[in-house]
């Protein structure tokens, strides 16, 4: 009586649709990426030439958009509240270093609301920066 052995068998994985799905995971990924809208304000920063990086540790956000919207960091805020909400604002951080407050104003807005908005932080007695884009030259 012959005694056939059994045939050894290896496990494979087919592996060949796994590109396919990865590089349908990855176009996904990007098509989607490119729809979802970052959650900042479009703000057109005036140009200068004389313009230089700023590096403020204690800031607080005042942007100013071409339709005059107000946002104190990423809340939207009405003219009116800027002062009361820009104190809260500097209560919240700590004293150890002077705190700024950097203005983000469209290059479209006109000089006088410019002006009303230092004129706020002057009556709060803090200092402000008015944000610029470096002039291409």
């Amino acid at each position: 009586m012959k005694i056939e052995r059994r045939k050894l068998r290896t496990a494979e994985v087919y592996t060949a649709s796994l590109n396919d799905i990865m590089f349908f995971l990855m176009l996904f990924f990007l098509i989607v990426s490119t729809m979802i809208a970052p959650a900042t304000m479009r703000v057109v920063l005036p140009s200068s030439k004389t313009s230089t990086d700023a590096a403020v540790r204690n800031q607080v956000n005042l942007t100013v958009t071409s339709d005059l919207k107000y946002f104190i960091e990423d809340r939207e805020v009405a003219y009116e509240q800027i002062e009361s909400l820009l104190i809260a604002e500097l209560a919240a951080k700590p004293e150890t270093q002077e705190t700024v407050v950097l203005l983000h104003a469209d290059k479209s807005m006109s000089l006088q609301n410019v002006v009303n908005l230092f004129d706020i932080g002057n009556k709060l007695k803090i200092k402000m920066i008015l944000f610029t884009q470096k002039e291409k030259t």
